[in-house]
C-alpha cells in the first residue's frame, strides 16, 4: 500500500476475457509472445485508461512489465492460436499461405 500510495497508482480487477484479448493483441500487434498473467497489466491499462495525476495531465509513456514468457504457458498458446497452415518450403509458397 506505501507504493501504491508514493507512486499515486491504482489498482483496477480485469476479467480473465480482457487479460486474453491483451495476450492476443501483445502477439498480433506487438510481436510479444508473453504467458496470460503477464499480460494483465496491459489489459488493465487498455480496460481503465490512464488517468491524469491530480492536478496535472496523463503520462506521455507508460511502461507495463511482462514478466513470464509465453513457453511458460504453452497450452494457452496452442489452444488460441489459429490452426497450421501447412506449405511447401519455397518462397511463392509461403507468400501464397500467407496471402491467400
Amino acid at each position: 500500500m506505501a507504493a501504491l500510495t508514493a507512486s499515486r497508482g491504482r489498482i483496477a480487477a480485469v476479467s480473465d476475457e480482457q487479460i486474453l484479448d491483451a495476450y492476443r493483441t501483445l502477439a498480433t500487434r506487438e510481436g510479444v509472445f508473453c504467458e496470460p498473467a503477464s499480460a494483465a497489466a496491459v489489459a488493465g491499462l487498455l480496460a481503465h485508461g490512464l488517468p491524469a495525476p491530480e492536478g496535472g495531465p496523463a503520462p506521455e509513456n507508460v511502461v507495463c512489465v511482462l514478466t513470464g514468457h509465453g513457453l511458460k504457458d504453452p497450452d494457452t498458446a496452442l489452444g488460441k492460436a489459429p490452426s497450421v497452415i501447412g506449405c511447401d518450403a519455397e518462397v511463392a509458397a509461403v507468400e501464397r499461405a500467407v496471402l491467400d
